[in-house]
């Protein structure tokens, strides 16, 4: 698949057949994720996945602050992806002061990247994802034993696609696009 189909093919898919996806398929997507572009090459991005039941039923029930859309499909998820980011690491000197005023933002900032480019990775390989944004990330660090050393940047539900999404409307290159000069 050529990166523009890849691009305009991803969805997010929130339905699973249930099939089971191999950890060397997880493997293979992660290490595609390890090439997202960081701060000053910091990899910050980690990846824990959780394939145990009770765990992702502990998280629906427990961890996302009572929105049962983003319950339903983690019940349904064959496997959930929890990416994290080592803290104080990405926007930040070896002193530990910033080094813009962006603060602790880059954090986020690569984690998106690389939670984007795992989901592209993913697509590539014929697995679904979907990324959750709705969740306590206290609760689901406690619930995944996640180190001190990092945070939950977002849930990332995975399995084969049950589903095919028609791509919703985007708005025009016009509408996105702003020059100058």
């Amino acid at each position: 698949m050529d990166t523009k189909s890849c691009i305009q093919g991803r969805r997010s898919i929130r339905r699973y057949t249930g099939d089971p996806v191999t950890k060397k398929t997880i493997e293979e997507i992660v290490a595609l994720a390890a090439y997202a572009p960081s701060w000053k090459n910091t990899q910050v991005a980690r990846y824990t996945v959780v394939s145990d039941r009770a765990v992702i039923e502990r998280i629906a029930n427990e961890c996302v602050l009572g929105f049962t859309h983003n319950a339903g499909i983690l019940t349904n998820c064959t496997a959930l992806v929890v990416q994290s980011v080592l803290v104080k690491r990405s926007g930040y000197e070896r002193d530990g002061s910033f080094s813009t005023g962006k603060g602790t933002h880059w954090e986020s900032f690569d984690a998106g990247i690389a939670a984007q480019t795992f989901c592209l990775a993913a697509h590539e390989l014929g697995v679904g994802t979907c990324i959750l944004g709705v969740f306590d990330s206290d609760k689901v660090a406690e619930a995944i034993g996640l180190p001190s050393t990092q945070a939950v940047s977002c849930l990332i539900t995975m399995g084969y696609p049950a589903e095919n999404p028609a791509a919703p409307a985007r708005k025009s290159v016009g509408e996105l696009v702003r020059y100058l000069g």
